[in-house]
């Protein structure tokens, strides 16, 4: 039974789509649905959780995953588009519609939430007064959109010089730019939590109630924000340039997959190099880091190119076509979901912790039943998101 099932869902993939590609995909937002949403936070094992600081974990592999797989498909559209002939002016315009939805769902999902088991609560004061304006979906709006006028601008050695200036341009910037700090002192090259000039131009942009590290000191900050988008430009880049090699004509499946594999593993070994003086950080999302986690999204590409598309060992991937076909569906039905089941009471506390405490923790412990949530919600999220395959519905931005 399972066999026909996985059977109708890869039949009906077109012919020429690389289905590593929609797997890689649906391999990534399922594992950022599934560290999103633990029974409880007070139990969720080490390689769930982001860094403490520098270095890194599975966990923060993910963001930077999308961001790349972003870029693999601005590189597929861009050039059906420019071989149509399409217009500049109506690719801009496609493209800033797309990243106007795009912040607009992520400014929805901070809005909404609503405290019902707080009598004084107030959803303007505490919510609307204090949203956290950047966030996912924010940069992934604002990357897509200058990211695409790279690419339909400059060519591919053009596109190379965009990604290295980006990258050493930050480094500089990091490094080398001055800033204040709130006792009137000048500093730099700090690269602490809340003490780096990302954080400076957070804190003078945003201001500290509307970011993630509200109590970050001296200066609030956030993962997303305005200066770090520049590094993450350059990760969606290097997905451009994996785009373009999977496009090739002149090479095979087998060689683009060694390909990959070959860069891949050069970059992470770049990418430790540069360690040495500019640590491998998420939050800062420092460009020995964009180096990291692009070499790993080039080696697991490689390996699920080899696996699904060149060796033909399909049957596990069904679930993940399900979900990649339709992350943005999956990601936003996944956070209302986990909103509602904060929102809720339940017996003196939310709905989710309700769940939790009573069922899952009893049943599995601690971190295992906190794993054993996660698990079930990405679970419920499926049946949702299977409903939506099945009568062909996608949630295009």
């Amino acid at each position: 039974m399972f066999r026909q099932y996985t059977q109708s869902i890869l039949t009906g993939m077109p012919a020429n789509r690389l289905l590593a590609l929609d797997v890689f995909r649906g391999l990534t937002i399922t594992a950022m649905v599934l560290v999103n949403n633990p029974g409880s936070w007070s139990h969720v094992y080490a390689p769930l959780l982001h860094a403490n600081w520098h270095g890194w974990t599975p966990t923060d592999l993910i963001f930077p995953f999308f961001v790349f797989i972003m870029g693999v498909s601005i590189a597929i559209v861009t050039q059906r588009l420019q071989a149509q002939g399409t217009r500049f002016a109506e690719v801009f315009s496609a493209s800033l519609i797309r990243s106007l939805k795009l912040i607009g769902l992520g400014l929805f999902l901070a809005l909404f939430f609503y405290n019902f088991r707080a009598a004084d609560y107030s959803w303007i004061d505490q919510r609307l007064l204090q949203i956290r304006l950047p966030g996912v979906l924010q940069r992934l709006g604002v990357v897509f959109l200058l990211t695409t006028i790279i690419v339909y601008h400059w060519r591919l050695k053009g596109q190379l010089v965009w990604m290295l200036s980006l990258l050493i341009g930050y480094w500089l910037l990091l490094v080398f730019v001055p800033y204040p700090l709130p006792d009137g002192n000048m500093t730099q090259g700090m690269l602490a939590h809340g003490n780096s000039l990302v954080a400076y131009v957070d804190a003078q942009v945003f201001g500290a109630e509307h970011v993630y590290y509200r109590q970050a000191t001296p200066y609030p900050f956030d993962p997303e924000g305005l200066l770090s988008t520049l590094p993450a430009m350059a990760s969606a880049l290097s997905g451009v340039m994996c785009g373009r090699a999977l496009l090739a004509t002149q090479w095979t499946l087998q060689q683009k997959a060694m390909r990959l594999l070959g860069v891949g593993l050069v970059l992470i070994a770049l990418a430790y190099v540069w360690d040495l003086s500019l640590p491998i950080n998420k939050a800062l999302w420092t460009s020995s880091y964009v180096l990291l986690t692009t070499g790993m999204a080039c080696v697991l590409l490689a390996a699920l190119l080899w696996m699904l598309d060149i060796q033909g060992w399909t049957q596990w991937s069904a679930p993940f076509v399900v979900f990649g076909v339709n992350a943005i569906a999956f990601y936003m039905f996944s956070a209302i979901l986990a909103r509602l089941l904060m929102m809720l009471p339940v017996a003196d506390t939310s709905a989710g912790n309700w769940l939790y405490q009573s069922l899952f923790q009893p049943l599995f412990g601690d971190k295992p039943g906190s794993l054993a949530y996660a698990m079930c919600f990405c679970a419920l999220c499926y049946v949702a998101m299977h409903i939506l395959y099945q009568r062909r519905i996608f949630l295009k931005v």
